[in-house]
C-alpha cells in the first residue's frame, strides 16, 4: 500500500479528484489459459538517464491454489515521464479473468460522499498550515531547516508560502517538484490501463478497502487544523531521500519499465512516507477516529478477497506495491504462509 504524505490528512477534506486520464497504450492478445502472454518483443531502452518510449514493465507473479490461478502485477511509484508502458501481459491476464482485484485501501464515509485515500489533495489551503501561524523556521531544527532551504531553491523556488505549510505538506511539494525535474512521475500510468482493460473485458472488480466512518467531517477538519503533527521525522526522511536517493528512484523506475526484476530486488527501497504515515495516525484526533491500525486493517482486508478468489475463481487479477510484495512479512509472505503457491515472474 502506497501512503503519501499528504494523503490521509486529505482525506478529512472531503474532496476527491477526478479520474487521471489514460496515458498509457494497451493491446490485446490471445493467450492459453496457464500464462500470460510474454513481454512485447521489440523495447526501446534508451541509454540515457531515465528510460523513454514504449516499454513492457515486469512480468506477473502466479500465485495458485491447486488449478486456480492469481496473476499480481507489482506496481511502483515513481515511474519514467516521457515512458508508454505496453502492458501487453496485464491485457492478457485480464482477459482471462473472472475478477479483478483493487488495490489495497482506504474509504472514508460521511456526509460528503465516500473518499478514496489515493486520489485525494488537500482542498482547504488553512488544513496544511501550521498551526499558530508559525512558519517551518519555527517548528524545524535549525540544521534541518537549512537542508530544507538549500533542496526548496533548487526545485521549488523561492515561493515564500510553503514555509508556512506543516512539515508533511511541504516535504510532499518539494519531493513531488523533485520527482518531476528528475523525469519521473507518480501517477497516471498504471491504474489507468489497468481501468481501461477492465472495462473493455468486462470483468468484475472487487474493492477490499478498509471503510472509516468520519462523524462530523467539519469538526474534524477543524480539529485537524487545530492539531499539531510528529512529523519533523517525516521531513527529515524526506530531505535525506531527495539528497542521497534520487539516483535509485530514478534506477528503479527504469528496472520496473524494463522488467528487470533482479535490479529491483537489489535496490533498497527507503521510504519516508512510512514515517509520514505514522505521524498522522498516531495523533490524537486520527486514534480517536479508529485510524491507528489502519495498515494492519488495510492488509488483513485484502488477503481476505484474494483468499476468497483463490477459492472461487480459475483466474483472478490483482495489482500490489512491488515494495510491499518483495518483503518476507508482505503480501506474498502472507499468502504463501496459507499454502498458496507463488512464482515469480
Amino acid at each position: 500500500m502506497k501512503w503519501l504524505p499528504m494523503v490521509l490528512p486529505s482525506l478529512l477534506l472531503a474532496a476527491a479528484l477526478s479520474p487521471v486520464p489514460a496515458l498509457a497504450q494497451s493491446a490485446t492478445t490471445s493467450v492459453t489459459s496457464n500464462s500470460p502472454a510474454s513481454a512485447i518483443d521489440s523495447v526501446v531502452d534508451l541509454d540515457t538517464m531515465v528510460v523513454s518510449g514504449v516499454q513492457p514493465g515486469p512480468g506477473l507473479w502466479k500465485v495458485t491454489n491447486g488449478d486456480r490461478t492469481l496473476w499480481i502485477l507489482g506496481t511502483l511509484s515513481p515511474l519514467p515521464k516521457k515512458m508508454t508502458w505496453l502492458p501487453r501481459d496485464v491485457e492478457a491476464a485480464i482477459s482471462q479473468s473472472q475478477e479483478v482485484l483493487a488495490p489495497p485501501g482506504v474509504s472514508f464515509d460521511s456526509d460528503v460522499g465516500i473518499i478514496r485515500g489515493a486520489l485525494l489533495i488537500p482542498s482547504l489551503l488553512k488544513a496544511r498550515k501550521n498551526p499558530d501561524g508559525r512558519t517551518l523556521q519555527q517548528v524545524l531544527p535549525a540544521d534541518l531547516h537549512a537542508r530544507w532551504l538549500a533542496l526548496k531553491l533548487k526545485y521549488i523556488g523561492r515561493d515564500a508560502g510553503v514555509e508556512k505549510w506543516r512539515p508533511m505538506f511541504a516535504a510532499y511539494e518539494l519531493y513531488k517538484e523533485a520527482l518531476d525535474d528528475s523525469g519521473l512521475v507518480q501517477g497516471g500510468v498504471i491504474g489507468p490501463a489497468v481501468a481501461k482493460a477492465v472495462k473493455r473485458h468486462k470483468v468484475k472488480q472487487t474493492s477490499a478497502l478498509v471503510k472509516v466512518k468520519i462523524e462530523q467531517p467539519k469538526k474534524a477538519i477543524k480539529e485537524f487544523s487545530g492539531a499539531s503533527l510528529d512529523d519533523v521525522e517525516c521531513f527529515g526522511k524526506t530531505m535525506t531521500r531527495l539528497e542521497t536517493d534520487l539516483a535509485t528512484m530514478t534506477a528503479r523506475a527504469n528496472a520496473w519499465a524494463i522488467g528487470d526484476i533482479e535490479a529491483l530486488r537489489a535496490l533498497p527501497y527507503d521510504d519516508q512516507n512510512r514515517e509520514c504515515l505514522t505521524a498522522f495516525i498516531q495523533a490524537g484526533f486520527a486514534r480517536k477516529r479508529g485510524m491507528s491500525d489502519l495498515p494492519a486493517r488495510v492488509q488483513a482486508a485484502w488477503l481476505a478477497a484474494a483468499t476468497t478468489a483463490l477459492e472461487n475463481n480459475q483466474v483472478t487479477f490483482a495489482t500490489l506495491p512491488i515494495s510491499d510484495m518483495l518483503k518476507p512479512e508482505g503480501y506474498l509472505g502472507a499468502l504463501r504462509a496459507k499454502g498458496y503457491l507463488v512464482e515469480e515472474p
